[in-house]
């Protein structure tokens, strides 16, 4: 068991464990409403159930991927917790190198650019989630 802590797999399985409700709770929500009768029409048509779910399914819930991903994404950018228990001292995540660079070198300016890069992580999926949104909205008009 010693030698699974402050290794980047213990990281990434802590990591893992904490966000995986975000990403179910999302495609749960949206695959509740998946009409059952698509597939049935997929399978009566010839098409094996990997090819239903890869053509049918995956389509039809990538409201809810987009919003999972999102949902998982925008705090492990921030992570520091995790990091700082699980992955040990060596563990380089944005979160851990902001804060290192405010508490501990007291490099302000870095520290300012590093949070403008992880602001910079965050903004641009929200942007393209957005227009996305907007699109989907269009067309159901």
């Amino acid at each position: 068991l010693g030698k699974f802590m402050n290794s980047p797999f213990s990281l990434v399985l802590g990591m893992v464990y904490t966000y995986l409700p975000f990403m179910i709770l999302p495609l749960y929500g949206n695959l509740a409403k998946l009409d059952l009768r698509l597939l049935e029409a997929a399978a009566d048509l010839g098409a094996t159930p990997w090819v239903a779910f890869w053509k049918v399914t995956v389509p039809l819930s990538k409201a809810g991927i987009i919003a999972g991903a999102m949902l998982v994404f925008i705090p492990c950018i921030g992570e520091f917790v995790i990091p700082e228990l699980l992955g040990g001292p060596q563990t380089l995540m944005i979160g851990r190198v902001l804060w290192d660079e405010f508490f501990s070198n007291n490099d302000w300016p870095m520290a300012s650019s590093v949070a403008v890069v992880m602001i910079l992580l965050i903004i641009v999926p929200l942007a393209i989630f957005n227009r996305y949104q907007a699109q989907a909205q269009e067309a159901r008009k």
